[in-house]
């Protein structure tokens, strides 16, 4: 272990020995034969947000990583036309992924597994155990399609987000079977829905994401939403193109290259018919966790305080309410600095605190923690 001063004057360990990854280096971690088992000092699993955010202040701190992502790097930030979020004057997600993803591989100490896909994860007493299928080929793994191998590392954190819900696992909306509507960011309002009626189904916030994005559009939205939609949709409340339709439930009776048609049973008892011109979803997301040793809710989404101690839950697959870009990059953070504190008191088959998350500081009561020493400026 080594000492660097921290910008607040408070020096922090950092590991010193580990060899580089990624641009800097060709190997990574401990490789055994013929490639099937490597190790590392932290497995991150998923390359959004908060996996990305997780892997870079690990680096931070001198601890290896393998990022796990079977797509593109921040794949979903691509599709945010316009942010209003966000620290730093980002107001394109697509420029903020790039520079995301531009940093992530110029990382040292973070090796990149893209296009494999994680099959299983296990944890027990010692480890994590994260088993992989490279699903094409890719410039970080050549001929190597179909491949099975595994990872293991003494931490995972698990950031796989969350995918689109479509109109067959809404309990709310009938539909013709096998329909699948296209999501809202999908909608070209300079062509697409250019001065036309869209039904949307859901009151998801990438209504307010849209609208944004496209303010001189002559677009008018119908949103047909459930009661648990109804916080999301505050922010377009007051958008002179946006119609509101509280439901308890909806039946789509048309859908086709003339339009679409719709029968709505309304929140307070009412009956009506709505038609449009073409209609898109935006019922939300539902948690994407790979298979093996998560704790799943009934809801589907993985807290961080049910997961076995070695397996760290970050991002919008922690729960429905706090997916945003900002929270997803805290809580990756967050969460590789407490499988850092957590190696340093036990580096071996101890595990840390079952209330994570948690403050990234040790306990008071932790008296065998290792802490920084605290330089004092002049």
């Amino acid at each position: 272990m080594a000492e660097t001063a921290s910008r607040s004057g408070a020096s922090v360990p950092v590991r010193t020995s580990a060899p580089a990854y990624g641009a800097a280096a060709a190997s990574a971690g401990t490789t055994d034969s013929a490639d099937t088992t490597d190790t590392t000092d932290l497995i991150v699993v998923g390359g959004g947000p908060a996996g990305c955010a997780a892997a870079r202040t690990a680096a931070g701190v001198g601890m290896r990583t393998i990022l796990i992502e079977p797509d593109g790097l921040c794949r979903t930030l691509h599709r945010i036309p316009a942010l209003d979020n966000v620290l730093g004057g980002w107001t394109d997600g697509r420029r903020l992924a790039d520079s995301v993803a531009a940093e992530i591989r110029a990382t040292r100490l973070c090796r990149l597994e893209l296009g494999s896909r994680v099959r299983d994860v296990h944890a027990d007493d010692e480890r994590v155990t994260v088993t992989v299928t490279v699903a094409a080929d890719t410039p970080d793994a050549p001929d190597a399609c179909g491949s099975t191998k595994t990872i293991t590392a003494p931490y995972a954190v698990i950031a796989t987000g969350v995918a689109p819900v479509q109109p067959a696992d809404a309990a709310w909306i009938t539909a013709p079977r096998g329909l699948r509507l296209p999501p809202l960011w999908r909608a070209d309002a300079a062509a697409d829905v250019a001065s036309r009626t869209i039904l949307v189904l859901g009151g998801d916030r990438p209504i307010g994401t849209f609208l944004r994005a496209h303010p001189d559009t002559g677009t008018r939205l119908l949103v047909a939403y459930p009661g648990a939609d109804a916080y999301k949709t505050e922010e377009i409340r007051d958008d002179p193109r946006v119609t509101l339709l509280p439901v308890r439930h909806v039946t789509l009776t048309r859908h086709g290259p003339d339009g679409v048609a719709a029968e709505l049973t309304c929140r307070d008892g009412e009956r009506r018919t709505v038609t449009a011109d073409a209609a898109y979803a935006s019922i939300g997301s539902a948690p994407a966790a790979p298979g093996g040793g998560l704790v799943r809710g009934g809801d589907g989404y993985c807290r961080p305080a049910d997961q076995h101690p070695r397996l760290l839950v970050a991002g919008d697959l922690r729960g429905a309410r706090f997916q945003r870009i900002m929270t997803a990059m805290g809580s990756g953070s967050e969460a590789a600095l407490q499988a850092y504190y957590a190696s340093l008191t036990r580096p071996s088959a101890t595990e840390p605190s079952a209330t994570q998350p948690s403050a990234t500081e040790p306990s008071a009561t932790q008296s065998s923690i290792t802490r920084p020493s605290v330089t004092r400026q002049p």
